[in-house]
């Protein structure tokens, strides 16, 4: 009985320290903590707006393969974040800092978005963006697997609806040392029309 007690123990520990996990292999890409269950709930882009997006990831993976490139490193989780990722048309290569204790790694930069509307958060990794608005989390829409055929060095994309000069707070956490730095590069989507 004291053996079945350690193996359980061992195992909670294990999935404890899998939490946070962002994903760039697709083997790596089951979902092991609350956070990642959470991503895989979100619902995939239907169509039409799937067809739309892919549009705009074929424009993004250009700025993802050939830049401009600005290199950042994000600010720990729980600190006021200072890098601000709104320039347009731009590829961030994003390093976040190591967690405490040993609890993989996790940061967070600002964005701005000149106008009110759906933007799209292309990553070079499966998972692990949450948006905030102050402290209150921002809906996401969807969520795009992008096609290697479209793009190769773009994993994903997240859709939110953003407000025009509000600045939202982006998180990202990783477990392991390769997930730890990525390339994010946001695009508009589409933006709301005025009447």
């Amino acid at each position: 009985m004291k053996n079945v007690f350690k193996k359980s123990l061992l195992a909670s520990g294990v999935a404890l320290l899998l939490t946070g996990c962002g994903s760039t292999t697709e083997a790596e890409s089951q979902p092991s903590s609350l956070e990642a269950r959470e991503d895989e709930l979100l619902s995939a882009c239907g169509e039409p707006e799937a067809t739309e997006l892919l549009e705009v990831a074929e424009h993004a993976c250009f700025h993802g393969e050939y830049g401009p490139f600005e290199a950042v490193t994000a600010a720990a989780l729980g600190s006021t974040p200072f890098v601000d990722v709104s320039a347009p048309h731009t590829a961030y290569n994003i390093t976040l800092p190591a967690r405490g204790y040993g609890y993989g790694y996790g940061g967070a930069v600002n964005f701005i978005p000149e106008e009110s509307g759906e933007y799209a958060f292309f990553l070079s990794r499966h998972r692990g963006l949450r948006i905030f608005n102050g402290n209150t989390e921002v809906a996401r829409e969807c969520r795009l697997q992008v096609p290697e055929e479209t793009c190769g060095s773009l994993r994903t994309a997240v859709v939110a609806d953003l407000e025009a000069n509000v600045e939202y707070r982006l998180e990202f956490k990783a477990i392991f040392p390769q997930n730890s730095q990525f390339t994010l590069v946001v695009e508009e989507a589409a933006h709301h029309h005025e009447e």
